[in-house]
C-alpha cells in the first residue's frame, strides 16, 4: 500500500514536527509538503498539477502566521483540486466547522481531543477502507 501523499499548512513548529512524527510512526503517511502561511500554502497548491505536488490529503489549521487556514480551504475549492482537506485546529467551534465545510473540508479535528481521530482517517484513507471523502463521517 503506498503512503498517504500529504500537504500540511501549519505555523507551529512544535506542533508540525509532533503531527509529521505521529503520522509518520501510527499511520501510512509521506509528507510531500509544508506551509506556515497562506500565501506559502496557495503557492504551492497553484503547482499542484505538477506529479511531485500531487496529494491524497492536506491537513490545514485555520489560524497561521499570516493569512488564514479559510482562504487555503478556498483556494483549494476554487482549483477544484482532488485530495482531501482536513482542518487540524484549537478552534473547532460549531461556526468553525460549518465555515470549513462550506469552503470544502471533509473533516475538522480539534487538536486537543481529536488527534487519535485524525490518524484513523489517515489509517481508514490509505488502507483503501474509504473510497470517497463522504465516507468519512
Amino acid at each position: 500500500m503506498s503512503p498517504l501523499r500529504t500537504f500540511i499548512v501549519e505555523d507551529n513548529k512544535v506542533i508540525y514536527d509532533n503531527l509529521v512524527s505521529t503520522l509518520q510512526e501510527l499511520a501510512n503517511v509521506e509528507v510531500i509538503g509544508h506551509a506556515r502561511n497562506e500565501t506559502e500554502a496557495v503557492n504551492w497548491l497553484s503547482k499542484v498539477n505538477a506529479d511531485d505536488a500531487r496529494f491524497d490529503l492536506m491537513i490545514v489549521d485555520i489560524f497561521l502566521l499570516t493569512g488564514s487556514g479559510l482562504g487555503v480551504l478556498k483556494a483549494a475549492q476554487d482549483a477544484h483540486l482532488p485530495g482531501r482537506r482536513v482542518v487540524l485546529t484549537n478552534y473547532a467551534t460549531p461556526d468553525i466547522r460549518k465555515r470549513c465545510a462550506q469552503l470544502g473540508a471533509d473533516r475538522v479535528f480539534d487538536k486537543s481531543c481529536e488527534l487519535e481521530d485524525l490518524i484513523s482517517y489517515c489509517e481508514r484513507i490509505s488502507d483503501g477502507s474509504a473510497t470517497a471523502p463522504g465516507d468519512l463521517q
